[in-house]
């Protein structure tokens, strides 16, 4: 069974059709890229998928159960929505952390507020909190900033910023890591490093959906590729398909300018 299924998914904006009609499944410890160009459609369906968005047709199953339904779906409480989108981390273009915080506390943060949710917390708040902030520390280890966690987001690069970005997704262990152009704001020299962190994220376990202008990384990290063109999926297939033999005339352009530039 897929973990994820995506049906019949869309979405417009005033009279602008965005998605079209967006239907796949995903497979558990699966990556599955998406390219194409800007204004195809693909961070909408990222947005879609994190519940940020509200699609106006279409279902989306997650191991088989339905969580979203549009003819369903009334207006949701903000708990009910919060709910919905553990399932998914997002790691945006923009970083998005908090210039308060320190790193560490940047990690630690949505995992305390949702604590607190627990009716066990107060009386287990100690243990909940420690073991919380060991977590985070693990994750700082996993993506190598470990000894800068007192440091704040203004003294990091863009790079590492990203990284604690992607920790700080991780904290609440989502079922499907999402990444929205993650290295699209970063000079070429950061964006090596980054691309090292998610693509040292590849296990059996993980579980993500990534959408990058980054061919070759692309080509070497994922298990399935989406090319997006105008709202729809124009082709699907693994990197030796869509990267070495692309069917479709649209993929075919958008491959020769993407390696030609």
């Amino acid at each position: 069974m897929p973990v994820l299924e995506v049906r019949d998914l869309y979405k417009k904006y005033d009279k602008a059709d965005v998605l079209k009609g967006i239907n796949f499944t995903l497979e558990k410890g699966e990556v599955l890229v998406i390219i194409g160009s800007s204004g195809s459609g693909k961070t909408t369906l990222l947005r879609c998928l994190n519940f940020l968005e509200t699609p106006d047709k279409g279902k989306i199953l997650l191991d088989g159960k339905e969580i979203f339904n549009a003819e369903k779906e009334s207006r949701e409480y903000e708990k009910e929505l919060r709910q919905k989108r553990l399932h998914f981390g997002l790691v945006f273009q923009q970083f998005n952390l908090f210039p308060q915080y320190n790193i560490f506390d940047n990690i630690c943060l949505a995992p305390l507020l949702l604590a607190k949710e627990r009716p066990d917390y107060k009386v287990n708040k100690k243990e909940i909190k420690a073991s919380i902030e060991k977590r985070a520390l693990e994750l700082l280890e996993r993506v190598g900033l470990a000894d800068r966690k007192d440091a704040y987001p203004c003294e990091l690069s863009g790079g590492q910023q990203q990284r604690v970005a992607i920790a700080r997704a991780l904290a609440l262990s989502p079922d499907i890591l999402c990444f929205d152009e993650p290295t699209s704001a970063l000079d070429p020299e950061l964006t090596g490093e980054v691309l090292k962190v998610i693509k040292s994220l590849k296990s059996s376990d993980s579980t993500m959906i990534v959408v990058t202008h980054e061919m070759e990384f692309a080509r070497n990290v994922a298990d399935k590729v989406i090319f997006m063109a105008d709202g729809i999926i124009e082709e699907v297939g693994t990197p030796d398909e869509v990267f070495g033999n692309p069917k479709s005339p649209k993929t075919k352009n958008f491959l020769s300018n993407a390696f030609n530039n």
